[in-house]
């Protein structure tokens, strides 16, 4: 009867609801993403507490980075109650869709990864030019550009006549994938680095600090990579090949799900990979919620 009301309101309103709960996949469906999003919002919104009110972590680059992409994240676990629940399709053409903002949230990720890993190669092999040039301010400025990039792109799609903004959306495919290369690249060379060059360094903090950014970059990218390969190769098979597979909407959309699921996965691996994160976010957030989990 509740799901009935919502379905009714919800259409009054002039957005459907993602499914009419006319089957069990449709309840499924639908809780799914409410756990999705509550899961998403709830990992990556403590691990931007847990850096910002942690000074000596904010002090770090690597931290910065790790920021940056878990606000975008917890921005996409909140997109998830929308392009999740309603009846909800972006791209062209578009239905109840968001401009493109939303799913554009997952663009300023695939920017920062690729800073990031540029920032742990020449802080592990360059060290001496690292700490000179690479800075602070730098690394915020960095950040800062990930966002207005896409911000500026988003614009220029919007009010773009339809056939302009569809040609500038096939040469922002042509130019991920190329950024997606330059990652794969640069994955291959961070894991030879972690392998070989570590190893003759002496044991200390630095050397595990270093071993730890490299393990949690690497680890990033690469689950990155698995849950973003699918909707780039069916994106590019549709615009180029005129195939791939279509969907009913946002909600049903496998390859887009799994991309989004990048947002739960990556602020996890934070968490796992990095024991002064953990440590904050225990101390900032969870220890206030369960006291308990202070004291384990």
């Amino acid at each position: 009867m509740l799901l009935s009301n919502m379905t009714d309101s919800a259409e009054a309103a002039g957005v459907f609801l993602s499914v009419d709960f006319s089957s069990p996949e449709d309840y499924f469906i639908f809780i799914f993403h409410i756990l999705f999003a509550t899961s998403t919002v709830l990992v990556a919104g403590t691990v931007v507490i847990g850096i910002s009110a942690t000074r000596a972590l904010r002090l770090q680059n690597r931290f910065i980075f790790m920021l940056n992409t878990s606000i975008c994240d917890t921005l996409v676990g909140f997109s998830v109650y929308y392009l999740g629940l309603f009846d909800v399709q972006e791209g062209y053409p578009s239905r109840n869709g968001t401009y493109n903002v939303l799913p554009s949230l997952l663009g300023v990720n695939i920017l920062t990864f690729l800073f990031a890993q540029f920032d742990r190669y020449f802080a592990v092999c360059y060290p001496f030019v690292y700490s000179r040039f690479i800075t602070r301010q730098v690394v915020i400025g960095i950040n800062v550009y990930c966002w207005l990039y896409n911000v500026v792109h988003l614009l220029v799609r919007n009010l773009l006549p339809v056939s302009k903004a569809i040609q500038l959306y096939v040469f922002s495919i042509v130019f991920f994938q190329l950024i997606v290369l330059t990652k794969v690249i640069m994955t291959i060379k961070l894991y030879v680095v972690a392998k070989y060059q570590l190893q003759r360094e002496p044991p200390g903090p630095e050397r595990e600090s270093k071993k730890e950014s490299l393990r949690i970059i690497i680890f990033v990218v690469i689950s990155f990579l698995v849950l973003w390969c699918p909707s780039f190769v069916n994106i590019a098979i549709k615009f180029f090949l005129g195939g791939g597979l279509t969907f009913k909407n946002e909600a049903k959309n496998l390859f887009a799900i799994l991309a989004r699921f990048n947002a739960l996965c990556t602020p996890s691996v934070y968490i796992w990979g990095s024991p002064a994160l953990r440590e904050a976010t225990v101390r900032t957030v969870w220890g206030r919620v369960c006291p308990r989990c202070r004291t384990k």
